[in-house]
């Protein structure tokens, strides 16, 4: 679709994609879809018959209905097709804060006419403030709504053009003076799906501005912008501290944190920043108090119980960490305003010359393999929002302790159903305070290092042997080795049983004892769902891996289509498997090109520093994007950012251009590093 008009979506129906666009806009939550582009075709020799075909679009400068007129203009002459003429073109782009769909008419030969489309189809006049709104939405959304190199946002919709909206100091300038001037506003735009309410530091302004500074490590323009909003609100010295974090100016982050907190003692964003620095460096004990803090402060947002989860891991106070976890507030997940098109007359989607080569062409994107249904159902590869983040640190617990102790531990501080149907026929207990403070009331990780068990204490190290951690040892265990979790009971299964006040009765935080049914908690539907997940995940893998063992040894090749070994990739990398995981990856890509292979292979080189395993697997995710006319991945920029930061551009040039891969492949890489440079990153100097 580079500047070629024969490119393109084509109607069934003559402006049927602007009627279902304008129809969809009451129902549009988010940032909105991406820009939609229709022009209006006739045949050079005629003027009867006309046809449209449109395509979508992000990061194109929309500040102004001229900088969209410029663009149709760019589309009205191709090359390849003769026969037809452009006769009109139509540019609508989404206004998230006045909820407004901006639109420019071109008429060829003629007149550029501007308006907006209201939710119920109504014309407004389309003002300079409008304008300043839109421009900002379509900033946020080239980065939001951008591919991280695995193929997966660019296969959800297809025939989407996305540029990079920021390619040089002064348009970043035109960036961060929209954001100031709107920063107030961000709240109404909405927010990430983990947080329950936007508000004036959790929004899509603020995440798609932590993002742009941590994709181009524009660290000095970003603390400029936040230390001039901190003076109106020093709310906004969260955000602050955390470019300062990312910027290495750890110090001055630090003694912020601190001035912040005593102005506000309970502000959770600034409590969960401070807990969440003292997590990494290693200080899980200085974490947990400020977490607790930010729990209480703010107990309905995910993100506080998550991370008090995450410091319980990190402190080994498995018990803890579960019980927590199981607190943790789910929100269903909201995802990404996308077009709704009625059914194309037919779809053309030439590869472009630059992109031409034959090793990452991976035909149709809709092209489906055999795969094993055991694979398909694997239910944790479909997690997102707060139900991923919650099944990250599961497994983690379980790489850490292994699925036998995980188990035990479950079994000791959650009802089991057997346990519930005994205790039914009993008399109940003296009623006590709610389960869901026990982990704000925990005493300090110095009294009791893994929860409340003598057995969990004194655990044998090799216990990591277990299916789901690193063994130590060649063999692999035998897939009858997990046993199948028991249901626990789930919180409103208990609730509408029985009215029991010793069924949600709470330990003595002084004294944590799991062996008496009334000291355990109730384990909610979505946590023990997690578990049966999890199970089956161990139970693949287990049985993959042992199937590769037996193969090895009978020296047979074991088989699996490309799309089952990048399922089996993904597996491993969910269960923390890096070295298995890049096997799979590395299977998957002998026997096709696969965007979330390479994916995978890139970030697994990033863990291992291999800088030319990255440099390789960078090159062609950069080429497919570009295939699927996507110019601009803020993950890809990020990575080979990182990579002139940490070996200098001088080298990663050289690598890139020692690669047997044709020159225009090689190029589009190189295009990366410029805007680097463009940048003045670090290390782009040489």
């Amino acid at each position: 679709m580079r500047c070629n008009c024969a490119a393109g979506i084509y109607e069934d129906e003559l402006q049927s994609a602007i009627e279902a666009r304008s129809e969809s806009l009451q129902t549009l939550r988010e940032l909105g879809p991406p820009d939609l582009v229709h022009l209006v075709k006739q045949p050079v020799k005629s003027t009867t018959k006309q046809v449209g075909v449109y395509h979508h679009v992000s990061g194109i400068d929309a500040s102004s209905s001229a900088s969209l007129a410029a663009y149709i203009n760019t589309l009205t002459y191709s090359a390849h097709d003769k026969q037809h003429k452009v006769v009109s073109g139509l540019y609508c782009c989404y206004n998230a804060f006045s909820r407004l769909d901006m639109r420019v008419q071109v008429y060829i030969p003629g007149t550029v006419e501007s308006y907006c489309i209201d939710e119920r189809g109504d014309k407004r006049v389309a003002t300079d403030e409008l304008w300043l709104e839109t421009y900002l939405c379509s900033v946020l959304r080239a980065y939001s709504y951008a591919d991280d190199g695995s193929g997966d946002t660019i296969k959800k919709i297809i025939g989407v053009r996305r540029f990079n909206p920021i390619t040089s100091t002064e348009s970043e300038h035109k960036f961060l003076d929209a954001a100031e001037r709107l920063f107030f506003s961000g709240w109404q735009l909405g927010s990430d799906p983990e947080i329950q309410v936007p508000n004036l530091v959790s929004n899509h302004l603020t995440t798609g501005l932590l993002s742009y500074i941590q994709t181009t490590g524009r660290y000095a323009s970003g603390i400029n912008l936040f230390e001039k909003l901190r003076t109106r609100d020093p709310e906004i010295s969260s955000l602050l501290a955390r470019v300062y974090i990312e910027a290495d100016e750890e110090v001055k982050a630090v003694q912020l944190l601190h001035e912040a907190i005593q102005e506000l003692p309970m502000d959770y964003s600034l409590l969960d920043c401070q807990a969440e620095f003292c997590n990494k460096k290693g200080r899980g004990d200085l974490a947990l108090e400020i977490a607790k803090r930010s729990v209480v402060s703010a107990p309905s947002e995910f993100g506080t119980w998550a991370r008090l989860a995450e410091i319980y891991v990190s402190l080994e106070q498995w018990d803890l960490a579960l019980l927590t976890l199981n607190s943790c507030p789910m929100f269903t997940y909201q995802d990404k305003d996308a077009p709704r098109m009625p059914e194309p007359q037919r779809v053309f989607l030439p590869v472009m010359q630059e992109a031409l080569c034959d090793e990452i062409e991976d035909g149709n994107l809709d092209e489906m393999e055999m795969v094993h249904p055991t694979l398909r159902k694997l239910h944790a590869a479909g997690f997102k929002g707060t139900f991923l983040k919650a099944y990250i640190l599961l497994t983690e617990i379980t790489k850490k302790i292994g699925w036998d102790q995980l188990l035990k531990i479950r079994s000791q501080v959650f009802v089991m159903e057997e346990e519930y149907r005994h205790e039914k026929t009993q008399a109940p207990a003296p009623h006590s305070r709610s389960a869901s403070t026990t982990a704000l009331r925990s005493p300090s990780p110095n009294a009791r290092v893994n929860g409340g068990s003598t057995e969990i204490e004194q655990r044998p190290d090799d216990t990591e042997d277990a299916p789901n951690g690193e063994s130590s040892s060649s063999a692999v265990p035998p897939p009858d080795s997990l046993e199948k979790p028991s249901h626990t009971v789930a919180s409103e299964v208990v609730k509408a049983g029985s009215e029991d006040p010793h069924l949600t009765s709470d330990s003595n935080p002084n004294n944590p004892n799991y062996t008496q049914f009334q000291n355990k908690r109730l384990c909610e539907r979505w946590l023990d769902n997690l578990f049966m997940v999890l199970y089956e995940d161990l139970r693949v893998y287990t049985i993959w891996r042992t199937e590769m063992a037996q193969y090895r040894q009978q020296q047979l090749l074991y088989k699996k289509s490309a799309e089952e070994w990048e399922i089996l990739g993904e597996l491993a990398e969910r269960l923390h498997h890096i070295d298995e995981a890049v096997e799979a990856y590395e299977n998957c890509l002998q026997i096709k090109f696969s965007p979330k292979a390479m994916r995978g292979v890139l970030k697994l080189g990033q863990e291992r520093r291999n800088t030319r395993d990255v440099c390789a697997a960078l090159i062609r995710l950069v080429t497919w994007q570009y295939r699927w006319y996507s110019e601009f991945s803020p993950s890809l920029l990020f990575t080979i950012r990182k990579l002139i930061e940490e070996e200098g551009a001088v080298k990663i040039r050289s690598i890139i251009q020692g690669t047997s891969l044709p020159q225009h492949v090689l190029d589009l890489t190189h295009q990366y590093a410029a805007l680097c440079a463009a940048f003045r990153s670090s290390g782009s100097d040489g």
